[in-house]
């Protein structure tokens, strides 16, 4: 009996010291775990303070640009409504010198009055009109486009039917059916025009003309 007492006292003995040992073990573990969360928590904070002056700076960077940009988009609407305000009202404007020409036209097509002198002075008339309206257009930097017998150009002239003219390079500019305006260095409105084309040969004069051949 006293031998195993000896033993369980010594198991005990061992026990507890194998506890005891974890739990140093544990504590240190502890500690060291501690420790090493600290030293993150510190290294953390200090990034975190580096990053908010970062994110801060670029914030205020993007501020300024967009501030500048604003002011920019600004200044060019400023400048195109002082240059430009008044399209809208320019191209009601043009309207004056389509009824004048269309009346012109009306005029000199009627039969009751050619010839007379009421019709030559009322055109004469008219054209004084028309003139002045050009001229005060030309004050206010509205000009008319120059397009007769110049190569058709998309960016101001709008090509409504082709005329057949062996006369012509294709694709000139050989009648001018409603004027275009510029304004200042942009389009108000494009010439509608007639263009040049080469005169087309038709089928049916292709045998007659063989047949001539043949028989000369």
């Amino acid at each position: 009996m006293g031998k195993e007492q000896e033993k369980k006292a010594d198991n005990n003995f061992s026990d507890t010291a194998s506890e005891t040992n974890k739990d140093e073990n544990k504590a240190v573990s502890k500690s060291h775990e501690e420790n090493s969360v600290a030293n993150n928590e510190e290294e953390k904070k200090e990034k975190t303070t580096e990053d908010i002056i970062i994110e801060l700076e670029d914030k205020l960077a993007r501020t300024f640009a967009e501030m500048e940009n604003q002011r920019r988009r600004f200044e060019k609407e400023k400048e195109d409504a002082f240059e430009y305000g008044g399209t809208s009202f320019a191209k009601e404007a043009l309207n004056l010198i389509d009824n004048l020409e269309r009346s012109k036209q009306v005029l000199y097509n009627d039969e009751k009055l050619k010839g007379t002198d009421a019709l030559d002075k009322t055109l004469e008339h008219l054209e004084i009109i028309n003139k002045d309206l050009i001229s005060i257009f030309s004050k206010n930097n509205i000009e008319p486009i120059d397009c007769l017998n110049k190569k058709l150009d998309p960016n101001f002239h709008q090509a409504m039917i082709e005329i057949e003219d062996d006369n012509k390079d294709p694709g000139t500019i050989i009648q001018e059916i409603q004027k275009g305006f510029t304004i200042k260095d942009r389009l108000l409105r494009p010439s509608l025009v007639g263009v040049s084309k080469k005169t087309q040969i038709k089928e049916d004069e292709t045998p007659k003309n063989s047949e001539n051949i043949e028989n000369k």
